[in-house]
């Protein structure tokens, strides 16, 4: 209703990508899923589900609320995410200034790594230096 009287609405919702879909095909020009409870700081608890909003999505995916540390900024970040709303993490935080920092550099760092294209993951080890004729 709000997209049909000409509001641009950033639409927060569950960390469930069918929905996701759903507020977008509704008129949201972003999602802001939950990566944990409001105020938690329990970081991104369902990467899989946040991976598969923003595969699915072709507005900006925005992580709101649960994240606690520039380690979860990074991981939504690396999650293909396109931001990171955060408050409570800094806000509360010791030294506010400083948290604030790292998260700049966790969300910069974050992004990066996602471009850059991550290795793959295996399900063994597999040295990267040669071994033959090494021995």
């Amino acid at each position: 209703m709000l997209a049909k009287e000409g509001f641009l609405p950033m639409v927060y919702c569950v960390d469930d990508p069918i929905a996701a879909k759903q507020l977008e095909d509704a008129g949201a020009v972003a999602v802001m899923p939950l990566g944990a409870p409001i105020g938690s700081g329990l970081g991104i608890q369902n990467r899989v589900t946040i991976r598969l909003i923003v595969e699915g999505a072709s507005v900006p995916v925005l992580v709101d609320a649960g994240v606690g540390t520039a380690s979860d900024a990074a991981v939504a970040m690396e999650l293909g995410c396109d931001g990171v709303l955060m408050n409570t993490a800094i806000a509360e935080a010791k030294d506010p200034i400083r948290m604030a920092r790292a998260m700049r550099l966790a969300v910069e760092a974050g992004r990066d790594a996602y471009l850059s294209g991550r290795m793959g993951q295996r399900k063994y080890a597999d040295p990267s230096s040669p071994l033959a004729g090494l021995i």
